[in-house]
């Protein structure tokens, strides 16, 4: 078995000696252990393949839109918040993954184009990246994951609303 039994108590892993306060500082301390466990893993792959977590979801958003995007689209569509999608575009501008043009009807809009080299890329790292995404889930069940998707789906409509 792993470095990590099924019945692994956050508590434990974190050699707490007094419980939680809550269950829900517990919930929240273990999407945070999670959240970190799942980005130090990604950002390992994504650097075996000269990538960041955010530069490949911009490629993503790019080949899956299947037209050119604003930067302001590519946002929208990040999995993680970046401040700076201008500079991500720069630096996959620079290794001739994407480019850019300024719209004809208004020249403050500038679209961004995945290119055939950024859709190389991109295809090539999906077939391992969807290895490692089962890899990393494999002690759950198909209905399992079904469950934590509303589950989760439920919290994040619980931190949306209390962001509203």
């Amino acid at each position: 078995m792993g470095r990590y039994s099924l019945s692994m108590k956050l508590q434990h892993e974190l050699k707490r000696s007094v419980p939680f306060v809550s269950l829900q500082q517990e919930t929240l301390l273990n999407f945070l252990r999670i959240g970190d466990q799942v980005d130090n893993r990604l950002s390992r792959f994504f650097r075996e393949h000269d990538l960041t977590l955010s530069r490949f979801n911009v490629l993503r958003a790019l080949a899956l839109a299947e037209r050119p995007l604003t930067c302001g689209e590519i946002a929208e569509r990040m999995i993680q918040i970046v401040p700076a999608i201008t500079s991500l575009v720069d630096q996959l501008e620079k290794r001739g993954l994407v480019s850019r043009e300024r719209s004809t009807e208004d020249r403050r809009v500038v679209h961004v184009t995945i290119t055939p080299e950024g859709i190389k890329l991109s295809e090539e790292t999906m077939v391992p990246l969807l290895d490692l995404e089962k890899q990393l889930l494999k002690k759950m069940t198909r209905a399992e994951l079904k469950q934590l998707l509303e589950l989760l789906e439920k919290a994040r409509g619980s931190l949306a609303d209390f962001d509203a």
